[in-house]
């Protein structure tokens, strides 16, 4: 499978099977949950949620998977400047340490085991924040994409950021900053089929 399109396709694996272990898990929680008085961690919990906790944490593992084949897939927006490569390689790199520690985090869920999970709830939060950052950079850069993702990669980070260091016991900026960073991965799966598309027409043109 060539660069561009384990962009997509990885991105939008990891997207929707997220989406789905979080609707399965919200439709088996046993209490009134809303993103004003709930983490989104909280459908995981295998204490307060014993029948969906499962689906959350197995879309949590599987889109962690799915985000590291789409860091990788990140190769093809190398344009041979060395600036553009250093910038790459850590959008790559922290992007990938940011779904390693959301796989961490889902095999430590809270309630089960808190401490492990918040520790790696903090750490996938800050590298999320690094590679919206460093890849909204790089995108800016690309005349192949729309320099309107790269700014709302720019503002996704700033949600994340203000999250991180200010508002991190309000429920729904959490909810904001990490649905912000689902539709950014979203918006680059999306530019980067349209490219492999045109450029499986113009091959078989």
């Amino acid at each position: 499978m060539n660069n561009i399109r384990s962009v997509w396709v990885a991105g939008f694996i990891a997207s929707a099977v997220y989406l789905i272990g979080a609707t399965i898990a919200y439709f088996t929680y046993p209490f009134a949950y809303s993103p004003f008085t709930n983490w989104l961690s909280d459908l995981g919990n295998p204490i307060n949620n014993p029948s969906g906790a499962l689906s959350y944490n197995l879309g949590c593992i599987l889109s962690g998977l799915g985000l590291i084949g789409f860091s990788l897939g990140l190769q093809t927006w190398d344009d041979g400047e060395k600036r553009h490569k250093i910038l790459l390689v850590i959008a790559q790199v922290t992007n990938i340490v940011s779904a390693l520690s959301l796989i961490v985090a889902a095999l430590f869920p809270l309630g089960a085991h808190t401490p492990v999970h918040a520790i790696a709830g903090k750490l996938h939060i800050v590298f999320a924040g690094f590679f919206l950052t460093f890849s909204a950079t790089v995108l800016l850069r690309r005349l192949q994409t729309p320099k309107w993702i790269g700014y709302f990669g720019f503002f996704s980070a700033l949600v994340n950021f203000v999250y991180g260091a200010f508002l991190h016991e309000v429920f729904i900026i959490e909810w904001a900053a990490i649905g912000m960073f689902i539709v950014y991965v979203l918006l680059i799966s999306i530019n980067s089929f349209q490219h492999d598309a045109l450029r499986v027409g113009a091959h078989i043109r």
